[in-house]
């Protein structure tokens, strides 16, 4: 069995995922996400869907990048 790295359960169900390079091992996908998803520079929520990126910040939404001041993004209408 291999060690989820953020709860450190003994699972015989881990998985691995490749991001830059580095392997991790989870047992869930809401380690995985807790663990590498980008955070919204706004609101500060995990980023689980496509986001916004601008520059070197992450935002969950559109919404968000303008409350930021960048008023550069739009949600679909």
């Amino acid at each position: 069995m291999a060690q989820c790295e953020v709860c450190g359960n003994d699972y015989d169900k881990t998985f691995q995922v490749i991001m830059r390079g580095r392997t991790h091992t989870f047992d869930s996908f809401e380690c995985a996400i807790h663990a590498l998803a980008p955070t919204c520079e706004h609101c500060g929520c995990k980023i689980v869907g496509h986001g916004v990126e601008i520059g070197d910040a992450f935002y969950c939404c559109a919404h968000c990048a303008r409350r930021a001041g960048l008023n550069v993004v739009q949600d679909r209408a």
